[in-house]
């Protein structure tokens, strides 16, 4: 067999034809290395930032509470009489207005003490009479002894010895005798006339106490519970040897008391008159409330004052025992520098905010707080009116670095 002669290539020509390829593929590396950070550069140059405006606006710090609605005055309505019910006019749910006659009830007791009573008036009044006419026969009687000693007297003076001094002395005894019957006389008129104002009086006294036989409303309210029935016997309520039973009780429903605990933080912003924003879930409405009244102490074991809230219930849609939450502005800022909460950021102390220049890049800038609302916070120093302030897209922002600014609108955070 014969064997064909191989070709041989030169090895300097092969050490150059692998340089040309390694050439290429680096020349082709560095190509692509250029586009991409191009590319990268570009991606960076397009970020954008979500900014806002800085602005003022008024600020108000706000404290809510949970409570419920309580009557603004509650009472048990008793008899001040001890009788039994003849009529009852009210029941569960009954709405009435002051002095409003609620029960009456029956004492025979007093009736019959009322008509010995006029019987007493009828007997004082006749005896009055029967004095002032005495009082006119006496006083008629001296009329006459007292001239005729008069005359006598005169004559034994004119013509002495012409009247025997006996008879003059008879006539003058005469005379004061009647006198005195009639100053007597007039004591009787004087008693009989306070007797008469004696029994007058014990007549007032049991009507009085007969009046009270009609049971009415201190106030006006509505009737939230039922204790006697028609004809129940019910005992005097200033009888504390019995166990005197009520016989409804009695709740003012147009307006009701919130009972709040403030805590002492907040003790030193509370003020007379302040309104309060009253948020009943169950009806799920807002009504308007005013600070009325507090206790001017701190109470040791719950560092809280007791503060009522006075919320006007016209409409009778509120109901005693309903959970409300009373919402109390405890501080007010006006025209103040105010950013978004979510736009700061806060590591112990120190508070900074994102803002873009007006070279469009991103500067950290520290502030100092003031006070905080569930939106916004005040910024005391820091910021100025009118710069554009980063609020979203903010954790991947980084100092010094280029955006696109781009305004956006925030939505409002709303406690209802």
């Amino acid at each position: 067999m014969k064997r064909e002669p191989t070709s041989v290539v030169p090895l300097p020509l092969v050490t150059a034809l692998a340089a040309a390829l390694m050439g290429c593929a680096l020349l082709s590396s560095c190509s692509r290395g250029e586009k991409v950070q191009a590319k990268d550069q570009a991606v960076a140059a397009e970020v954008s930032a979500g900014v806002i405006k800085v602005g003022r606006k008024d600020l108000g710090r706000s404290l809510t509470l949970s409570s419920e609605l309580v009557p603004f005055q509650e009472i048990d309505v008793f008899a001040k009489e001890s009788g039994f019910i003849k009529q009852l006019n009210v029941d569960y749910g009954s709405h009435v207005a002051a002095n409003q006659t609620l029960a009456t009830l029956e004492i025979p007791e007093l009736q019959a003490q009322l008509r010995q009573d006029d019987a007493a008036i009828k007997n004082s009044s006749d005896q009055i009479d029967h004095a002032k006419k005495e009082l006119s026969r006496i006083e008629a009687q001296h009329d006459v002894l007292k001239a005729y000693f008069d005359r006598l007297d005169g004559v034994a003076k004119s013509k002495p010895g012409l009247v025997a001094q006996q008879e003059l002395d008879d006539a003058h005894s005469k005379s004061l005798a009647t006198e005195a019957q009639v100053e007597g006389a007039k004591s009787n008129v004087a008693s009989a006339e306070s007797q008469l104002q004696q029994s007058q009086a014990k007549r007032e006294h049991d009507q009085v106490l007969f009046d009270y036989s009609k049971i009415t409303a201190p106030f006006a309210g509505v009737i939230t519970q039922r204790y006697a029935n028609l004809g129940s016997l019910v005992q005097s309520g200033i009888n504390s040897s019995t166990q005197a039973m009520p016989i409804v009780r009695l709740s003012e429903d147009d307006k009701f008391r919130l009972v709040i605990p403030v805590p002492e933080s907040y003790v030193h912003a509370i003020r007379i008159g302040d309104p309060v924003n009253v948020m009943v879930p169950s009806l799920n409405r807002t009504f308007p409330g005013t600070i009325a009244r507090f206790a001017v102490d701190v109470r040791e074991d719950t560092r809280t004052m007791h503060t009522e809230v006075d919320v006007l219930n016209a409409n009778r849609q509120l109901v005693a025992g309903m959970y409300a939450q009373a919402t109390i502005t405890v501080e007010r800022k006006q025209n103040s520098i105010a950013v978004p909460v979510q736009a700061v950021s806060q590591q112990g102390d120190r508070a900074t905010v994102l803002i873009v220049t007006p070279a469009n890049k991103i500067e950290i800038r520290a502030v100092t707080l003031g006070i905080q609302t569930a939106n916004d916070a005040e910024i005391l120093s820091g910021l100025e009116e009118g710069e554009m302030l980063v609020v979203s897209d903010r954790s991947g922002l980084k100092a010094g670095q280029d955006v696109k600014p781009k305004q956006v609108e925030l939505l409002q955070y709303s406690e209802k």
